[in-house]
């Protein structure tokens, strides 16, 4: 065996965690049983699991969750993220502190490790996951495989070259692998309390298109609930495509991958859509590609953001919210165009979040308005669309 192996006091381990670089850690499996590989980052938030091993921006990674008690409140179908269910699951495994205990919610219908199994996705307990947040923080987001089998049978030099081997995230195409394939209307609204998630609300406001490139579920229902009438299309939906649908605002979804990459096979039909002046609200990767389109550069982050507790300025008011945060690139500021300008920033970094354009009615941000962590910090950004809409030139979306 090559590598640093630490730590696990159990004999026999069924679990283990090879990183490309060298490091190798056991502990006891969860979830599904298998192999999966993919780049290993870390998640500060205490709470939302299930959204985020749903949520398709976290395709191609495995997730290290700092906060140890992963799982005890149980897994439901209401808390899924992921809207196009056709697609592969988001993300392909999940690193915990401690054991996965019995549910404790009067919501869950599951437990946490059969929701795991079920969905196919590879887990490992007992990792000191504060210390490897630390290895992550410090050397930079590493290429992992993850190996979960009942009797112990590690070939740790091949768990080692497959995560030397995997390609890197830096030019990897990946939203329209998670992207829906057809057309689809949405109209299911926001979660509340006694009443769960609003049904077909039959809205018929606005007309809002929204590009699949790995799409949350409550995005489309705080939407929806603002009396949007919203139709989502493929991350490859033409020009024609989209305007066909004679839609009065354009959404740019979240995603996974290297917005860049994306960006090279969707970046003219968003360049054609900011012609046509229709008003545009992007979100996280819709954010990059938003940046691409405009002539900005996207750079790769060591770490990346991913969490529920990060600071950010509204650069025109002052103000600062408390936001969720899932990426790992982001829009380069001082590459933006003389037509932009930055509207957010990371109080954590610097790094920008947020943009707006002067000459047409567009604006974006890095962040999850829609994952209320504040909780309520960031809704207005879609109060903010909506007027935008509704004072748009009619004729914007001919």
């Amino acid at each position: 065996m090559t590598g640093e192996a630490l730590g696990w006091d159990d004999p026999t381990p069924t679990a283990c965690l090879a990183l490309a670089d060298g490091l190798v850690l056991f502990g006891s499996g969860a979830g599904a049983t298998g192999v999966t590989v993919g780049e290993l980052c870390f998640n500060t938030a205490m709470t939302g699991y299930q959204e985020i091993l749903t949520d398709p921006s976290y395709a191609g990674q495995i997730v290290t969750f700092t906060f140890p008690h992963i799982g005890n409140v149980g897994a439901n179908e209401d808390d899924v993220e992921t809207v196009a269910r056709e697609a592969a699951v988001a993300a392909r495994g999940c690193v915990l502190r401690a054991s996965i205990t019995q549910p404790q919610s009067w919501r869950a219908h599951e437990g946490f490790d059969a929701w795991l199994l079920r969905r196919g996705i590879v887990g490992i307990t007992g990792i000191d996951t504060r210390a490897l947040t630390a290895r992550i923080r410090e050397d930079g987001m590493v290429n992992a495989a993850l190996s979960h089998d009942p009797r112990g049978a590690f070939d740790v030099d091949d768990l080692l070259t497959l995560a030397r081997e995997a390609p890197p995230m830096s030019g990897a195409e990946l939203a329209t692998l998670v992207s829906g394939r057809a057309p689809a209307p949405w109209s299911g609204g926001a979660w509340s309390w006694g009443r769960g998630f609003d049904g077909a609300l039959g809205a018929a406001g606005p007309h809002i298109v929204a590009l699949d490139y790995g799409i949350k579920g409550n995005i489309l229902r705080l939407l929806a609930s603002r009396g949007a009438r919203i139709t989502v299309l493929p991350a490859t939906a033409s020009p024609q495509e989209v305007l066909a649908t004679e839609p009065d605002g354009l959404f740019l979804s979240n995603g996974p991958g290297d917005p860049e990459a994306t960006s090279a096979v969707v970046g003219d039909t968003l360049r054609a859509l900011l012609d046509r002046r229709l008003p545009t609200f992007g979100i996280c990767l819709g954010h990059q590609l938003l940046g691409h389109a405009i002539g900005a550069r996207t750079a790769k982050m060591r770490q990346g953001h991913h969490g529920a507790n990060h600071p950010v300025l509204d650069v025109d008011t002052g103000a600062v919210s408390i936001v969720s945060m899932n990426h790992g690139f982001m829009v380069d500021a001082s590459t933006l165009p003389a037509n932009a300008r930055e509207t957010h920033r990371s109080l954590f970094d610097g790094s920008n979040c947020g943009l707006a354009l002067t000459d047409r009615p567009a604006f974006s941000v890095q962040y999850h308005p829609e994952a209320s962590p504040g909780p309520h910090d960031s809704h207005a950004l879609f109060d903010r669309f909506l007027e935008m809409i509704a004072h748009a030139e009619p004729t914007a979306a001919r």
